[in-house]
């Protein structure tokens, strides 16, 4: 018997312009030990099956028909009360947001302590013994330290952790992982997916794993669906259905899987086309005329510095105290020098908590430098004796954050959202000229004029990162920073938005200091790469050297532990009937 059968299972959310097919009857089972993966692009309904599995549906999200059954019982029907008993302690969920899950008010050790009481007999004493060994477990580092610490003293990736700690704390029989690798680097993926692999074998536990990534899907599941605007069009053994794709949207989702082994001038980005025709090459943008290049031409590159950071160094108060010995800091960035190129894209790499977003938070003027300077053309505008950061430099240094729900403001409509920085800039004649600039670039982003309207509670992850892009694009900046800018897209509006930053460096000079635990990204993105570990650029090199022949030994790590997924090549397709 299944552990989890859902039979005929839809979902619907009413709005004011009507219902909203958001999963339109899958039937799907999970056995004890298995791991199922869903894959899909961003808005396909995979959250969505996760949410209603676990009784998370949010209105006006309903599940207008079909069954949820669960180590034999159904449980779509069950009271709240009822279902409380089975959440959390029976089914576990790692969520995909792990900043919007984790209370900021409580520390991380009060958080896993409260969860494990409350779904055991076990002392708070013992609870937080327990506590401190499963932080070990995922990867944190000094776990007696940091449980007396609170979420935003955690990296994106670390926090992550934590959270994937909170699901498994109960020893539940069933997890879905929603997303839980998103802000992960490699080698801590690794860990976590080794993790969830031992839990499922020796623990007997069923997982429903739910990613954007191809390569941790070939990696850790025994079977894959694929989903497509709310239904399964494919589902199968993981390495059949990877390496024999036969419906037309599974080739299309692999084939815009970025490479590992060669560096491409474009990322692949194929339509699957619902009529059944082969899938169409998308066309090239043309920026000479769009509202994106009116600025005027930029400085086209070569060998012209733009930014320099200099002996850059971070400290961060981890003890506070009215005694000066009593007191005690942290190290986040160590003495580091590098310099970007007008029109380059210089990648940062190494595991999380390295310091690779404390680096682009004192480029953007964000945090002070406690020493170092940090240089925009010849311009010191970081360090303790820089000058305040002028107008006009804020407008040409924009930034994608890592984390895209708590960079954006949930009051206000996505179109506000964009708006915004055009109208504090000055950059449209008119607030109605500003709206058709808003609705452009929503467009190129992948979205569609119609998210103006709305806000962004309504959008999934990889959607609220698309709009965060839209936003920094929005003030047609020189220099951009992107820190972590894809990590939450699925592989096909991934391919869409990497080509768009490249339409963009090539037609303005565009600058990219680009962020990323995706190596196969920074391979196919970057013209350098600096590899990051404890602070400190341990290797800085061009991106080809980096990925053919390594220097340093953690960067021949990190390029170990990366996982691969090799997908037929598109001239096989032709073959494939289905």
């Amino acid at each position: 018997m299944s552990l989890l059968d859902l039979r005929n299972l839809r979902i619907d959310f009413d709005t004011r312009r009507g219902t909203v097919e958001a999963v339109r009857g899958i039937d799907l089972s999970i056995a004890r030990g298995e791991i199922v993966g869903i894959v899909g692009e961003s808005g396909a309904g995979k959250s969505t099956i996760g949410n209603a599995v676990i009784g998370l549906l949010e209105p006006p999200g309903r599940i207008a028909g079909g069954e949820v059954w669960f180590d034999g019982q159904r449980i779509d029907t069950l009271s709240e009360a009822a279902m409380r008993r089975i959440r959390g302690r029976r089914i576990g969920m790692i969520f995909q947001d792990p900043m919007t899950s984790l209370n900021p008010l409580l520390t991380i050790g009060d958080q896993i302590a409260e969860t494990i009481c409350q779904h055991s007999d076990t002392s708070r004493a013992e609870a937080l013994r327990q506590a401190v060994a499963l932080l070990a477990e995922v990867g944190i580092p000094n776990p007696e330290q940091r449980m007396n610490e609170y979420p935003h003293q955690f990296s994106g990736g670390m926090r992550q952790r934590v959270v994937i700690t909170l699901a498994l704390c109960a020893n539940p029989d069933l997890v879905i992982c929603d997303e839980p690798t998103t802000a992960l680097d490699v080698s801590v993926q690794a860990q976590i997916l080794s993790l969830l692999r031992r839990l499922c074998r020796e623990r007997n536990v069923g997982a429903i794993f739910i990613t954007h990534d191809m390569g941790v899907i070939s990696e850790v599941t025994d079977r894959v669906a694929v989903m497509h605007h709310g239904l399964i069009v494919e589902t199968g053994d993981t390495q059949t259905v990877l390496a024999h794709p036969r419906h037309a949207y599974s080739q299309s989702l692999l084939s815009a899987v970025p490479r590992a082994d060669a560096r491409l001038a474009r990322f692949p980005q194929l339509d699957y086309r619902e009529d059944g025709a082969p899938p169409e090459e998308r066309q090239v943008i043309d920026l000479s005329t769009h509202w994106l290049g009116r600025r005027g031409k930029a400085v086209q590159g070569g060998d012209q510095t733009l930014l320099e950071a200099r002996n850059l160094t971070m400290r961060f108060v981890s003890h506070r105290s009215i005694i000066p010995a009593w007191r005690r800091d942290f190290t986040a960035v160590d003495d580091l020098s590098f310099d970007i190129k007008r029109g380059e894209t210089f990648g940062l790499v190494g595991e999380s908590g390295s310091g690779k977003s404390t680096v682009a938070r004192m480029i953007a003027g964000l945090y002070t430098p406690s020493v170092g300077q940090v240089v925009y053309d010849g311009q010191v505008i970081g360090g303790t004796d820089a000058q305040p950061m002028a107008a006009k430099v804020r407008q040409q240094i924009q930034m994608i954050f890592q984390d895209p729900f708590s960079s954006l403001n949930r009051r206000m409509r996505v179109g506000d959202i964009v708006a915004e920085p055009i109208l504090h800039h000055g950059l449209a004649a008119s607030r109605s000229e500003a709206q058709s600039v808003v609705a452009d670039l929503l467009d190129h982003v992948g979205l569609g004029a119609d998210a103006a309207h709305k806000y962004p509670h309504a959008f999934s992850g990889g959607q609220r990162q698309r709009i965060s892009i839209a936003r920094a694009l929005a003030t047609r900046p020189q220099f951009l920073i992107c820190d972590e800018p894809t990590s939450a897209l699925d592989v096909s509006i991934q391919a869409q938005i990497l080509n768009l930053l490249k339409d963009l460096q090539a037609e303005l000079g565009l600058t990219l200091l680009f962020i990323s635990h995706d190596l196969p990204v920074i391979r196919q993105m970057c013209d350098r790469v600096g590899v990051m570990k404890s602070g400190k650029l341990v290797e800085l090199a061009a991106a080809e050297d980096i990925f053919e022949a390594p220097k340093h030994p953690y960067t021949t790590e990190l390029l170990s532990l990366m996982p691969r997924v090799t997908a037929p090549d598109a001239s096989e397709w032709a073959a494939v009937k289905g």
